[in-house]
């Protein structure tokens, strides 16, 4: 399911957008000053869509949380699509904002891991198209953190503009893997294990000739099979924000590993072409 931000009253979400932190926003006419805030709803609101999933997130669910009616919410925000806008900026200001430790290529690798942790934690956010941002200040931060770190490579201005959404677009794709693995067994109720397991025997019986038709994908397959399954606690190299000995699903052990090699692959890359852009001229 893909959600598309800014749907309701650009004024109204404006304003709760950029209020100061803390502060009602403006009600526009005379009045006691309202029980609730809008923090509160926005914290309620997050706690619902992280543990249940944007399917139960509704302004009734919200006003049950914290013991009120759905009415008693919009004097604070006016509906679902405002309140969808400021949450999904609010979680933001979770996102990694390293001090800087002079080379460029450690501060991305922080922040690329600390951005897949913040996804995985807020798998709803995922479901947000980036097609229409918020315009909030949480997501302003969180790009000039991003842009102020690719400044670092000493990169042409325009390369900088399109590595951010690059390594945007490349830290939403590995969580939407983890994230989605982390459903699947609870959605379909088989582990990777039994899903793997019956449709590779079925795949060897319905297509006995698959090495001769996909050649190059079973040379992959034999030259670089992945490690058996483990659990958490024996291996070193999947989520480290998994509790140890908690048992990780094969598909976000695979992305977790993934991610790893494709950034490293993707740093490279930066690093061959900043080395390339101060080369003297021949």
């Amino acid at each position: 399911m893909v959600v598309f931000a800014g749907q309701g009253d650009a004024r109204r979400s404006m304003d709760l957008l950029w209020r100061t932190e803390g502060d009602p926003p403006s009600q526009g006419g005379p009045g006691p000053r309202p029980a609730l805030s809008v923090d509160a709803i926005v914290a309620a609101a997050v706690a619902i869509a992280d543990t249940q999933g944007m399917a139960a997130l509704s302004m009734r669910a919200v006003g049950e949380r914290l013991g009120r009616t759905a009415m008693a919410l919009y004097t604070y925000v006016p509906g679902k699509s405002e309140l969808l806008d400021v949450m999904y900026d609010a979680v933001h200001a979770e996102l990694p904002d390293p001090a800087g430790s002079g080379d460029w290529r450690e501060d991305l690798t922080t922040w690329a891991g600390s951005a897949l942790d913040f996804y995985v934690r807020h798998p709803w956010v995922l479901q947000i198209s980036q097609a229409r941002p918020v315009l909030g200040p949480h997501e302003y931060a969180a790009l000039d953190t991003l842009v102020r770190l690719l400044y670092g490579t000493g990169l042409d201005p325009r390369v900088v503009r399109r590595l951010t959404g690059t390594l945007f677009h490349f830290v939403r794709g590995a969580a939407q893997t983890v994230a989605d693995a982390r459903r699947a067994a609870a959605a379909t109720g088989r582990s990777d294990e039994e899903w793997w397991t019956d449709r590779a025997g079925l795949l060897a019986e319905v297509a006995p000739d698959f090495e001769d038709r996909f050649p190059h994908v079973s040379r992959l397959e034999s030259e670089s099979s992945p490690e058996p399954y483990q659990d958490r606690g024996t291996d070193t190299d999947t989520d480290a924000d998994t509790d140890a000995g908690e048992h990780v699903p094969y598909l976000e052990r695979e992305a977790r590993r993934t991610f790893t090699t494709g950034l490293g692959v993707l740093l490279d890359g930066i690093a061959a072409a900043g080395a390339a852009r101060t080369a003297p001229a021949r």
